[in-house]
């Protein structure tokens, strides 16, 4: 490891494989809901709002799920770059059954491009389980824990994921909506091979990081029976998501519910079982409890910010005045107010953290959560004004949703690095990976609520965007008067 200023080459192969993997998974995240409501005769599937919003909830939900399994994989029997390659594989599956699903619109019947559809989003998801936990550790593993340079080396590999995440609806949305959803999809998952190929060729950058358990000393990239192994495990989990799909679809919807909660609840279960016996001592258990309060806040914040991809796409399509000079803007480029705002903003905020800290004024962490939550709140009582001026059919400015976007990266910036942050200091040291697992379920809690939050409010006669505006404003009341207890339980950590 070198000790010279500069970073490791290695960091930019990184840097680009997961630039063009989030590219892929924006790109689609940004059509998903309009594809899905889109009519028929334009090579959607016509499906109403709450069974489109509901798929992107389950699928939204269970992609912070999986990388808990798929960091276990790699931890205990195949290495980080192993899993990476078959994760990217597995991904570009997902993304061309996708494709398929809409270039086979007027040669299939509904419910097999459905369940086509299902399946490539079932494939997604279980490759982004083994891809994303597994490229951010070999980020990691080039560095040494009090290396002055491993902050920035996150920042260089974040500012990737958020060009990935400008260029995926930019290019990948513009295709779907204006020329057909199956070259929208099939762009995506051109990306993803893209990305790849790329760490193919580069891969010697890689040095020694992330190779398999027990590699001779001299090994620097992957051999033969490596990659027999990458296709064995690719097919493997193609089929076997197959096999699910196909099950899953039997089962009744009455029970398939039940189902997801269980398994939710299972996996709960499973974490807080090797947290209970690993965590020791009272200090340890001190920080435990503020991570599960701070945990619980969290899933509050992404049920509203996760509107992004769902009810808030869906009303950029189709409550928005998108004309401009006779081109209409794609729905899905409002998705791209998010990354540019954190690409402006993430480096002031940086700054702006240490120039407090110099001066003893940095907040503390569940301070920062609050503040996080007070401009999620302001951000959805804007959403709810333009949602009334767009009552009886009216389109509203672009602009409405533009300050949305931007006030709601605030609020993101203020919780979500925070956040990631916070877990390495309060988690035990031999836990901090199931302890993120954890943290990562709050994140997969709050996007499932998200998609569902619409037909559960529906029920009750309740508005979704005053409601989350309430909601947020509340939590971030609570966690204010809260401040001083989770500030003493952190025992001395800041």
């Amino acid at each position: 490891m070198s000790n010279t200023k500069s970073h490791p080459t290695g960091l930019y192969t990184l840097f680009a494989t997961e630039m063009w993997e989030r590219f892929s998974y924006y790109g689609m995240r940004a059509l998903l809901t309009l594809y899905l409501t889109a009519e028929l005769i334009g090579g959607g599937f016509g499906l109403d709002r709450a069974a489109a919003l509901e798929t992107y909830a389950i699928f939204t939900g269970l992609v912070y799920l999986t990388p808990i399994l798929g960091g276990w994989i790699a931890d205990s029997f195949l290495g980080k770059r192993k899993t990476v390659y078959i994760g990217g594989f597995v991904m570009a599956v997902g993304q061309f059954l996708l494709a398929a699903s809409a270039f086979m619109s007027s040669t299939l019947d509904v419910d097999t491009r459905l369940f086509l559809f299902n399946f490539g989003l079932g494939v997604l998801i279980i490759g982004n389980g083994f891809f994303k936990p597994n490229i951010s550790t070999i980020v990691g593993d080039f560095y040494e824990d009090n290396d002055p340079r491993k902050d920035s080396a996150f920042n260089i590999f974040y500012m990737g994921i958020n060009l990935g995440a400008i260029l995926g609806p930019f290019i990948a949305g513009a295709l779907g909506e204006n020329v057909e959803w199956g070259w929208g999809f099939f762009s995506a998952g051109i990306g993803m091979i893209i990305g790849v190929i790329w760490l193919f060729f580069r891969e010697n950058t890689l040095e020694k990081n992330g190779l398999p358990p027990n590699s001779p000393s001299d090994k620097l990239i992957l051999d033969g029976k490596d990659w027999r192994d990458i296709i064995t495990y690719s097919l493997a989990l193609v089929v076997s998501t197959l096999a699910i799909i196909y099950i899953w679809g039997m089962i009744p919807n009455s029970i398939t519910y039940y189902l997801v909660i269980l398994g939710f609840i299972g996996i709960i279960g499973g974490l807080g079982y090797v947290i209970f016996k690993g965590t020791n001592g009272s200090d340890e258990w001190s920080r435990m409890g503020v991570i599960l309060v701070l945990a619980f806040f969290n899933v509050v914040f992404w049920a509203g910010f996760e509107q992004a991809g769902g009810t808030m796409n869906l009303f950029a399509a189709e409550n928005t005045n998108r004309l401009v000079g006779g081109w209409e803007i794609p729905a899905s480029w409002f998705q791209n107010i998010n990354p540019i705002a954190i690409l402006i903003f993430a480096s002031l905020f940086s700054v702006m953290w240490l120039k407090l800290d110099a001066i003893k004024l940095n907040p503390r962490t569940p301070i920062k959560f609050a503040l996080g939550m007070f401009f999620g709140a302001i951000a959805f009582y804007v959403m709810a004004m333009a949602s009334n001026l767009a009552v009886g059919g009216n389109l509203v400015s672009p602009m409405w949703l533009v300050v949305v976007y931007v006030i709601l990266t605030i609020g993101e910036l203020m919780l979500s690095p925070i956040g990631l942050s916070m877990i390495t200091k309060l988690a035990p040291k031999k836990l901090v990976s199931v302890v993120m697992g954890l943290w990562m379920a709050s994140f997969a809690a709050g996007n499932y609520l998200a998609g569902m939050l619409e037909s559960i409010l529906h029920k009750y006669e309740l508005p979704l965007y005053p409601f989350i505006a309430s909601l947020m404003l509340g939590t971030g009341i609570v966690l204010l008067i809260l401040s001083p207890l989770l500030n003493k339980a952190m025992k001395g950590i800041h």
